[in-house]
C-alpha cells in the first residue's frame, strides 16, 4: 500500500514538474517571437513537414470519416424521415469537432513524435549544447519555428479535412445511400453557420500551439542516450493525445 501512495506522489510530482517546464517553455517561446529573429527559413521548413507531408493522411483520414459519418447518420435519421438532413449533419460534426481533433491526433502520431525523436537526439549528442555554446538559443532556434509552423499549418489542414469529409459524406450519401444530391449539399448551404467552422479553426490553432510546445519540451528534456529518445518520444505522442482531448472539452464548451 505504501508502494502505491509512493508512485501516486512521484508520478503527481512529474506532473507538475511537466507541465511548470511546458508553461516556461510558452513564456519563452512567445517572448521569442516578439524579440527574434524569427527564422523564416526553418518555420517554412516546418510548414511544408507538418503541412505539405501530411495532406495525404489527412485525406485518407478525413475521406474514410465523412464516409462512415454518413452511413451512420443514415441510420439514425431514417427513422424519422429525416435523410435529407443527413449533409448539414455530416459537415457539421466535421466543422465542429472531428476535422480538428483527428486531424490534430493524425499530426501527433506524425509530426510531434518525430519533433520530439529529432530535438531529443540533438540533446542526448550534445548538439543543443553547442548551440548554446555558440550563443544560439535553442528556444528561438529549434522550439519557436515548429511552434509557428504547427500553430497555422493545423487550422490549414482542418480546411482540407472538412472539403475531403464532406466529399466523401456526399459520395456516399447519393450514391450509396440514393439521397437527393441537389437537396443534400441545399441544406447544408442553408443551415450551416459560418462558426461552426471557425470554431473548429479556432481549436486547431489551439491544439497546434499546445501539442507543439509538449513535443518541444519533451525533446528537449531527454535524458540517458538512445533509450531516452524513446521515452521521450512515447511520452509526447501520450501527452499530447490526452491534451488535445481535453482542450477539445473546455474549448466546446467555452465556444459553444
Amino acid at each position: 500500500m505504501l508502494k502505491l501512495f509512493e508512485n501516486i506522489g512521484a508520478s503527481t510530482i512529474n506532473l507538475l514538474k511537466d507541465t511548470g517546464g511546458i508553461v516556461k517553455l510558452m513564456a519563452n517561446v512567445i517572448l521569442s517571437v516578439f524579440t527574434g529573429p524569427v527564422r523564416l527559413h526553418k518555420t517554412f521548413e516546418q510548414m511544408y513537414y507538418v503541412g505539405v507531408r501530411s495532406t495525404l493522411i489527412v485525406l485518407l483520414t478525413s475521406m474514410f470519416v465523412g464516409m462512415v459519418e454518413a452511413l451512420q447518420i443514415y441510420h439514425g435519421f431514417h427513422k424519422f424521415g429525416a435523410e435529407n438532413m443527413i449533409g448539414y449533419t455530416v459537415a457539421v460534426s466535421l466543422g465542429r469537432e472531428l476535422s480538428p481533433v483527428l486531424t490534430a491526433l493524425m499530426i501527433v502520431a506524425r509530426s510531434v513524435s518525430a519533433m520530439a525523436a529529432e530535438i531529443g537526439t540533438m540533446r542526448v549528442t550534445q548538439q543543443i549544447d553547442a548551440l548554446e555554446v555558440m550563443a544560439v538559443n535553442p528556444v528561438n532556434f529549434l522550439v519557436t519555428p515548429r511552434v509557428i509552423a504547427m500553430t497555422i499549418m493545423l487550422p490549414a489542414l482542418v480546411i482540407v479535412s472538412n472539403a475531403v469529409g464532406n466529399f466523401g459524406g456526399y459520395l456516399v450519401g447519393t450514391g450509396v445511400l440514393g439521397l437527393n444530391p441537389t437537396a443534400y449539399i441545399k441544406n447544408i448551404q442553408i443551415y450551416i453557420d459560418m462558426s461552426d467552422l471557425t470554431y473548429g479553426f479556432i481549436k486547431a490553432s489551439v491544439f497546434g500551439f499546445i501539442v507543439s510546445l509538449i513535443g518541444c519540451y519533451m525533446g528537449l528534456s531527454t535524458t540517458k542516450g538512445a533509450k531516452g529518445v524513446g521515452v521521450s518520444t512515447t511520452k509526447a505522442v501520450v501527452a499530447s493525445s490526452i491534451t488535445v482531448l481535453i482542450a477539445d472539452y473546455f474549448l466546446t464548451a467555452f465556444l459553444f
